[in-house]
């Protein structure tokens, strides 16, 4: 049985090889990236059985994405190659203070080729949590509707579902999104949200109203992320205010949300309490600013274990 399984569009990430504005930039490195495919590679290396639901642009690109998802123990039965559709691609700007930029190159993403018929039943059968983003469904009409598919099978199968927003502008409209992500929250359980996000979908901004809502909507586990500031909780009529873990250095912020969900999905799977939850997932996220990459700096467990003092790494 699968602990995660996930629905989502990978890419090839080029990091640029030189901070400042990408006009200026001669060389860029060739990455994987992808929210949903972050958040399983962040599952799997924390030592979840996760899967990965996706379609890759039958060329170079969609083969080196689907040998490194292989390579990160996620399983990937349920990735397809399509002709005709191109492997999408990003670049990524990055300034000297680690705020990052991204350029899209997904017009034609190769998701758009998988309809709902062709999600596999019996793959949500065997799963306890199906994770999806406001990506997805951001990248065309079609793809709303393999959402909503995933969403119904994994409640017939009793199957939670986790949610980030992650919320694009450059991919849609304030508009577009709040009309869409807000069909999805009523069949969310486990909610895991930046407070500017919600704030576009729900018109709340502060945690504790964001918590109320969501308690409305029957959602059992509400986490609220807020960068520099750490996170607030919800579970089991408990609210926690989880304080920040300063990264070392930040290098690179994209993927650091992926993180801190990849932490607090590992966290509910082992019924952790909330504030430990919160603490290793914001944890995580502290640890992923401190590296460039999309998953580069997504840690292994025995990573955030030394990170937390749990056990003594040494080095040499």
């Amino acid at each position: 049985m699968k602990d995660v399984i996930t629905i989502g569009e990978a890419m090839i990430a080029f990091n640029p090889n030189a901070t400042g504005p990408m006009k200026f930039v001669n060389g860029f490195e060739k990455n994987i990236g992808g929210a949903e495919l972050n958040l399983a590679i962040g599952c799997a290396r924390l030592g979840l059985e996760t899967g990965y639901i996706s379609r890759l642009g039958n060329d170079e690109f969609g083969r080196y994405i689907l040998n490194f998802a292989r390579g990160e123990g996620i399983d990937v039965s349920q990735v397809e190659f399509v002709s005709g559709y191109p492997t999408s691609l990003n670049f990524k700007e990055i300034m000297e203070d680690g705020n990052v930029r991204t350029f899209y190159y997904r017009d034609k993403s190769p998701t758009l080729a998988m309809t709902a018929d062709d999600l596999d039943e019996n793959y949500f059968r065997e799963a306890k949590i199906l994770h999806i983003t406001g990506i997805y469904p951001a990248i065309g009409s079609v793809n709303i509707a393999v959402i909503h598919r995933a969403m119904e099978l994994a409640k017939k199968h009793g199957v939670k579902i986790s949610f980030d927003p992650n919320i694009r502008l450059r991919m849609w409209s304030k508009e577009e999104a709040r009309e869409v992500l807000s069909k999805i929250l009523p069949h969310v359980d486990i909610l895991l949200a930046g407070d500017e996000e919600m704030d576009i979908i729900i018109g709340e901004k502060d945690p504790m109203a964001i918590i109320e809502k969501a308690k409305e909507l029957g959602i059992s586990f509400v986490a609220v992320k807020q960068g520099d500031k750490g996170s607030v909780g919800y579970y089991n009529g408990e609210i926690v205010e989880a304080s920040p873990v300063k990264a070392s250095k930040v290098v690179d912020t994209v993927g650091a949300g992926d993180g801190f969900n990849a932490g607090a999905i590992y966290g509910i799977l082992h019924d952790w309490s909330l504030e430990k939850t919160l603490h290793f997932a914001n944890t995580i996220g502290s640890m992923v600013v401190g590296v460039k990459g999309d998953n580069e700096g997504l840690p292994y467990y025995e990573d955030v274990q030394a990170r937390l003092g749990e056990v003594e790494r040494i080095e040499r």
